[in-house]
């Protein structure tokens, strides 16, 4: 299992991310190099993609909006999220929870 896409920093998750953005619908769509790729609806414009991706997370891992940031690749496809204190993890990821 390929886990070079995510790791724990303390209690925080970070992500390697390659986003696709206007898909059809949001969703995890597995690996994509050393990325987790992930398809959102909204359109990479004015920030529509970032925001939405964040709201995405953030309930997909059981925490505030306010607790997901992107901290790298803000105007890229390719970005690195910071999750603070995940309070679940999707099951289709399998990440390892320290």
């Amino acid at each position: 299992m390929n886990t070079q896409w995510y790791q724990w920093q303390s209690d925080n998750l970070l992500l390697n991310c390659h986003l696709q953005p206007k898909a059809s619908k949001d969703e995890f769509c597995g690996l994509h190099g050393d990325s987790l790729k992930i398809r959102i609806t909204a359109p990479p414009v004015d920030g529509k993609a970032n925001a939405h991706l964040i709201k995405f997370l953030a309930k997909q891992f059981g925490v505030a909006k306010n607790a997901v940031s992107v901290i790298k690749g803000e105007l890229a496809r390719q970005k690195r999220v910071k999750i603070a204190q995940p309070k679940k993890i999707p099951e289709q990821l399998n990440i390892e929870i320290q």
